[in-house]
């Protein structure tokens, strides 16, 4: 078995999330290397669309940002911002939205616009883009995210796209009438929200892992299903794929920094 890292563990059990006959929103950054490793993988034919309007795209390296010139030479076309958000997004043509988080609680709500007050905030983060109408009007959300205590948090700063809210039923009692958060993919673990209580619950630990690791970088009370798997190592193809698509994009990028 070939070694690995937990970002490149994360990573590619991020990807096996993902099928063939999937449309996916896909973000920036740790979203963006998962759902291109799907691509060149066993999703070859899974369509992925940016924020830009891009769809269908199959980028030979991964993108600085929705901007990135790549996404639209490699799209089977690229349409309207507004077309992207009212017809393809809210018109319920996207089966799943790939996330990621500056905060994350038990729920699954996310943060990603200020650490702290919003009116004197310690950090201002990026802001939320598209992710708030992601999270309520693509059909299901997959999250990831490194896990630390700084992240995963018992709450957040700011509601930047909505989770599961409270809990329970909270998406259905606003009239979201989508899934949500369905898993959480971590440098630790995988995440799923309890059918009742839609608090994510550990399911399964990456090769390595224990109960305490999981514990000691997650700020809430961490919930174990009765069952928890170990995650299956990477695969020679899986690694193999991950490290030249970034290898390329080191190439093509240099030093380069994204959005």
């Amino acid at each position: 078995m070939m070694p690995f890292t937990p970002t490149e563990m994360m990573t590619i059990a991020a990807s096996r999330a993902l099928s063939n006959d999937d449309v996916c929103f896909v973000g920036i950054g740790a979203p963006s290397a998962a759902c291109n490793v799907a691509r060149l993988t066993h999703a070859p034919d899974i369509t992925l669309i940016y924020e830009s309007g891009t769809i269908g795209t199959a980028p030979e390296v991964l993108p600085l940002s929705i901007g990135d010139g790549e996404l639209c030479e490699t799209a089977v076309t690229t349409v309207s911002v507004p077309e992207m958000f009212r017809y393809w997004l809210q018109g319920g043509r996207i089966s799943v939205g790939f996330l990621g988080a500056a905060q994350l609680d038990r729920f699954g709500n996310i943060n990603t616009t200020v650490i702290g007050p919003y009116d004197k905030p310690k950090v201002r983060l990026p802001g939320g883009g598209g992710a708030p109408e992601i999270a309520t009007s693509c059909k299901e959300i997959f999250i990831t995210m490194k896990q630390a205590t700084r992240g995963m948090v018992e709450t957040i700063d700011f509601f930047t796209s909505f989770g599961h809210g409270e809990g329970g039923d909270h998406r259905q009692r606003l009239g979201i009438t989508t899934k949500g958060p369905t898993l959480l993919i971590t440098d630790l673990a995988l995440w799923r929200p309890d059918p009742q209580t839609k608090e994510f619950t550990v399911v399964s630990m990456h090769p390595g892992v224990t109960r305490e690791n999981v514990q000691d970088t997650c700020g809430w009370k961490v919930r174990f299903a009765d069952g928890v798997e170990e995650t299956p190592a990477p695969t020679e193809l899986e690694l193999t794929t991950l490290r030249d698509l970034q290898a390329r994009t080191q190439r093509a990028h240099g030093g380069k920094k994204g959005n």
